[in-house]
C-alpha cells in the first residue's frame, strides 16, 4: 500500500511517496514543476522492480518550502542526505531530477548504488539553452495558484490523459515560484557537465527521442565524460517520457542493475 511520510534530512521536513517493492531501494526525483503524486501511475509499476521513494524536491508538493536554498547544491544535498538513510538506493532522476542526482553523486557517491539520469537538461555556462521558455512554467504555476479547472490546465499539456491534466491542475499550485525560477536559472548557470568524470557508480542515461533535450551530440558528449555509461533510447516520446509512452519507459528502466 502507498503512503506518504516525512523525514527531517539536510536541515528541512521533507516528504516522500512511498510504493514498496522487494526488488533494491529507488529514490525517484522528479522534475521541476514535478510534486511526488504526479509519477505516481509511474512509480506503481517501477514497485515490481524497485522498492520506490519518490520525493517532493523542496519547495514543492508538501515537502518544506518558504525562505530556503533551492540551489542545485541545496538539492543534491537533500539526496544525498535522504540516501544515507535508505540502503544505497539508486537515484532516478527526471530532468532537473536527473541534474540533481549528477551533482548528488558528483558530491557524496557514498550512499548512492547507482543513477537512472532521464532526460536531463544538457544546458549550462556557454551552452545551448534549455529548451522550454519560462512562460511555459511561470504562467501555469500562476494560473494554479488562483485555481483552474482541467480544461485551462490543457492548454498547457494539451497531450496528457484528463487524469494526468487534473492532478497537474491539483497540485501545481504547491510548487513555489521562487523555486522553480532559481532552479530554471540554474539550467543555465551550473554546470553538470564538470561534474561528469567525478561519476564512477553505474549510471544509464535514457533519452527522450522525440524531443531536443539530449541531442546526439550531447550522448556522445556524456559518453566521453563517463565511459562506464549505458543509454536507452524511448523513440517517438517526449520530454515527459512516461507521460508519452508508459511502457517504453519502463522497458529502458526496469532491467537496471547497480551491482
Amino acid at each position: 500500500m502507498t503512503r506518504g511520510y516525512n523525514v527531517h534530512a539536510n536541515g528541512i521536513r521533507q516528504h516522500l511517496l512511498h510504493y514498496p517493492g522487494k526488488g533494491p531501494a529507488m529514490l525517484l526525483i522528479p522534475g521541476i514543476t514535478s510534486p511526488a503524486i504526479t509519477w505516481g501511475f509511474v512509480a506503481e509499476r517501477l514497485s515490481e522492480r524497485f522498492d520506490v521513494h519518490v520525493l517532493d524536491v523542496r519547495g514543492r508538493g508538501l515537502s518544506e518550502a518558504g525562505d530556503l536554498d533551492y540551489t542545485l547544491d541545496a538539492m543534491a544535498d537533500d539526496a544525498i542526505a535522504l540516501a544515507e538513510g535508505m540502503e544505497n538506493p539508486i537515484l532516478l532522476g527526471h530532468s532537473m531530477g536527473a541534474r540533481i542526482a549528477i551533482r548528488a553523486a558528483a558530491r557524496n557517491s557514498g550512499p548512492i548504488g547507482g543513477l537512472v539520469l532521464v532526460d536531463p537538461p544538457m544546458s549550462g555556462p556557454n551552452r545551448r539553452p534549455y529548451p522550454a521558455n519560462w512562460a511555459w512554467y511561470g504562467d501555469s504555476i500562476r494560473l494554479a495558484q488562483k485555481g483552474c479547472g482541467i480544461e485551462e490546465m490543457r492548454a498547457f499539456c494539451p497531450t496528457w490523459t484528463d487524469e494526468q491534466v487534473a492532478l497537474r491542475a491539483e497540485w501545481l499550485h504547491t510548487c513555489q515560484w521562487g523555486a522553480i525560477r532559481i532552479a530554471f536559472d540554474g539550467f543555465a548557470t551550473d554546470d553538470i557537465h564538470a561534474d561528469m568524470p567525478k561519476i564512477t557508480l553505474p549510471t544509464r542515461l535514457v533519452i527522450a527521442g522525440g524531443a531536443t533535450v539530449v541531442l546526439p551530440e550531447d550522448e556522445a558528449e556524456v559518453r566521453e565524460l563517463m565511459p562506464h555509461l549505458e543509454t536507452r533510447r524511448v523513440d517517438g516520446a517526449g520530454h515527459m517520457i512516461p507521460w508519452d509512452d508508459l511502457e517504453g519507459f519502463l522497458a529502458a528502466v526496469m532491467d537496471f542493475r547497480a551491482d
